[in-house]
C-alpha cells in the first residue's frame, strides 16, 4: 500500500534513521522529554498515526502462527569497509558501504510474514539512563536498557527515501540487552570507538571489520514477535514491518556507562533516554512464530489457516 512518495519528509527521514542530525523536517531539533514528544506530530501529521511504534508486546496477546524463521544471508560475511560509527545527537548508527556486486550480494533479510527480500541499510541503538529503562518495545512487562536496531530496505524500493512512502518499505529487526557483571564480547568491537564519538556530530571510520551474527553470537532466533508499526523519530512513516527477538543479548554495566557519556550537542546534555513513549496497539495484530512445529501432528499442520491468510489488522 502506497503512503507517500517523492516527499521532502522521506528525504528527511532517509538522514534520521542513518544519519546526520536529529532534525525535523522544520528545522529543529527533536527532543525525547515527554513535552518535546507530545509536539511531533505538530510537524510530521503520521506521528499522531493509529499505527505507531513502539508498543508493549505480551506474549498473552500475540497470535502464534507457523511461519517460517527469518533468514539472514550474508550475516556471516565480513562486512564491507569503510564502516562509519555516528554520534547523530539522538543514537549511535552504523553505516555500511553496499556490497560489490562482482564479490557477492549485500547482506538482506527474508521469511516470517515478510513477502519480499529486505537489504541492510544500517544499525542504531537507543538507551537509558538507568538499568530500568531505555529499549523503546516493552517485552512482556519488561523494560530493557539498550535496544539494537538493524534496518532493512524492501528491495523493490531503490532507496530508503522511497520506500518510506509504503506500508511494506522497511522491516527493522529489534534486539534487547541485559546489564551483567561481565563484558560482552559481541558489543565489544564497537564500544572501543566510542571515546572518539563522544561528541555531538563527531564518526569514525571503523579500522577493522566484522560479521553482523558476530555481534549476535549465540542468541536463539527461532521465536519473534513481528507487527505492522512505523519509524519511532519523526517523520513517523508507518512503514515498518517490526521483528523483536525476545532472547536477550548481554551488555556489562562498563559498556552501557560508554553509551550515557555520549553527547547530543545540546548544553552539554548527556544522550541518554533516547527512546519515544509507547503507542496505542490498536487494531493491530502482534505474531509470534510458533517453533514446536515439529512435536505437532502433521494433519494439524494442513489444517491450520496458512499464515500469509491473517491479515495484521482486525
Amino acid at each position: 500500500m502506497k503512503l507517500y512518495q517523492g516527499t521532502v519528509e522521506a528525504v528527511i527521514a532517509a538522514v534520521l534513521i542513518f544519519g546526520v542530525h536529529n532534525v525535523s523536517v522544520s528545522g529543529h531539533r527533536f527532543g525525547y522529554s515527554k513535552p518535546e514528544q507530545r509536539r511531533w506530530s505538530k510537524s510530521h501529521e503520521s506521528c499522531a498515526g493509529k499505527h505507531q511504534s513502539p508498543i508493549a508486546v505480551t506474549s498473552s496477546r500475540a497470535i502464534p502462527l507457523n511461519m517460517p524463521a527469518i533468514e539472514m544471508v550474508g550475516y556471516n560475511n565480513l562486512l564491507r569497509g569503510p564502516i562509519t560509527l555516528h554520534n547523530n545527537g539522538h543514537s549511535v548508527s552504523l553505516s555500511i558501504p553496499k556490497t560489490d556486486p562482482s564479490k557477492g550480494k549485500h547482506p538482506y533479510v527474508f521469511g516470517g510474514k515478510l513477502e519480499n527480500e529486505y537489504e541492510l541499510e544500517g544499525l542504531h541503538f537507543h538507551w537509558g539512563d538507568k538499568n530500568n529503562r531505555g529499549a523503546e518495545h516493552v517485552m512482556n512487562d519488561i523494560r530493557y536498557p539498550l535496544e539494537m536496531h538493524i534496518i532493512h530496505r524492501n528491495r523493490k524500493y531503490k532507496s530508503v527515501g522511497e520506500a518510506l512512502g509504503y506500508s511494506d518499505g522497511l522491516t527493522v529487526l529489534g534486539f534487547f540487552y541485559q546489564v551483567t557483571e561481565h563484558d560482552s564480547h559481541e558489543i565489544a568491537s564497537l564500544m572501543r570507538t566510542f571515546p572518539m564519538i563522544e561528541e555531538f556530530d563527531q564518526q569514525v571510520h571503523l579500522n577493522h571489520t566484522f560479521t553482523l551474527n558476530s555481534l549476535l553470537g549465540d542468541l536463539d532466533m527461532t521465536r519473534f514477535y513481528t507487527y505492522k508499526g512505523s519509524l519511532t523519530t519523526p517523520p513517523c512513516s508507518e512503514a515498518v514491518t517490526w521483528i523483536l527477538f525476545p532472547e536477550v543479548l548481554d551488555i556489562s554495566i562498563t559498556q552501557i556507562r560508554r553509551f550515557r557519556m555520549l553527547d547530543t550537542g545540546l548544553h552539554g546534555s548527556p544522550m541518554v533516554d533516547n527512546f519515544r513513549a509507547l503507542q496505542p496497539l490498536g487494531n493491530r495484530r502482534i505474531f509470534v512464530r510458533k517453533v514446536n512445529a515439529r512435536n505437532t501432528a502433521l494433519d494439524t499442520l494442513r489444517s491450520e489457516i496458512d499464515h500469509t491468510k491473517w491479515d495484521w489488522v482486525y
